[in-house]
């Protein structure tokens, strides 16, 4: 398995541990990741407020690097697989003319062969669970694990694909693959507040307080998700979450690279949890590693 690698600035900065684990663990499962080169940001849904003509533009020169190399584009952000597989379909849907006169400028040009996928599709859809079941030298026996999809992996439905967006199955699936025990959340497909926080901080903070009390009540040790600005703002902004719901009690939230990272039998140290400002580095141990 070979893919176009887009890091995106999330994983290329504040959550540079993802990045991290997600190469280690691609590496680990003989997963090829073919960093893009020359990538830039997707907009992340702002730039397309200010601009939409120029983000599209941007975002079909992320989607022609990936065609110039010959792969499917893949991501480790739930944001960025939103914006590249919703310019694909608007250059699809008739803008690729409009906009490969824009990129002319730049010696380059969308064909239309482009596909974007996200490591969670990957792994369940491409590499498969029963491979990954057998390369889980660390089985998560006994780590109860809350999935948490939020939105962008899952709606628009027409864009976002890959399984029913009302009832999700692929986290949990994953999370009983790894060993792990799937928790139910009720607030799994709900929105995490990370986008609302600059215009209605006090409604973002009680989404946010809202998804971890969930999580608490329902005794998961932890939560994973496939968005890196999900987990930041589960992680991050735990604390003003809290004071928002009036919720007591740590709920360690993972990338989802971390977790596989975990029962491939990476260290927690391997994996960047120390570097979570909810203490997470305590669930290596929890499932007999360090």
């Amino acid at each position: 398995m070979r893919y176009a690698f887009f890091p995106g600035c999330v994983l290329d900065g504040a959550a540079s541990e993802a990045r991290e684990a997600t190469v280690k663990v691609a590496r680990a499962l003989d997963i090829e990741l073919v960093e893009l080169p020359g990538w830039t940001c997707c907009g992340a849904s702002h730039a397309q407020d200010v601009d939409e003509l120029a983000a599209l533009a941007v975002n079909a020169r992320n989607l022609a690097l990936a065609e110039r190399l010959g792969l499917p584009l893949l991501t480790a952000c739930s944001t960025c697989t939103l914006m590249l597989r919703k310019a694909k379909a608007a250059l699809d849907g008739g803008l690729k003319d409009k906009v490969n006169k824009l990129l002319a400028a730049a010696g380059i040009s969308y064909a239309g062969t482009a596909t974007v996928t996200h490591l969670l599709w990957a792994l369940v859809g491409d590499y498969g669970l029963d491979r990954l079941r057998a390369r889980a030298t660390r089985p998560l026996a006994g780590l109860k694990v809350a999935g948490y999809y939020g939105c962008h992996i899952l709606r628009p439905p027409q864009v976002m694909d890959f399984e029913d967006h009302a009832r999700p199955r692929s986290l949990a699936a994953l999370i009983a693959a790894l060993g792990a025990e799937p928790v139910e959340l009720a607030s799994a497909r709900r929105c995490c507040g990370f986008h609302a926080v600059f215009p209605a901080e006090r409604d973002a903070f009680k989404m946010t307080g809202a998804i971890n009390a969930d999580a608490l009540a329902a005794g998961a040790d932890c939560v994973v998700t496939p968005c890196p600005l999900c987990q930041m703002q589960l992680d991050m902004r735990q604390r003003e979450g809290k004071a928002a719901t009036g919720t007591a009690g740590d709920m360690p939230v993972l990338h989802l690279a971390q977790l596989v990272g975990l029962a491939l039998g990476m260290t927690g140290g391997e994996l960047g949890l120390g570097r979570h400002v909810t203490p997470a580095d305590h669930l290596a141990a929890k499932v007999g590693g360090r």
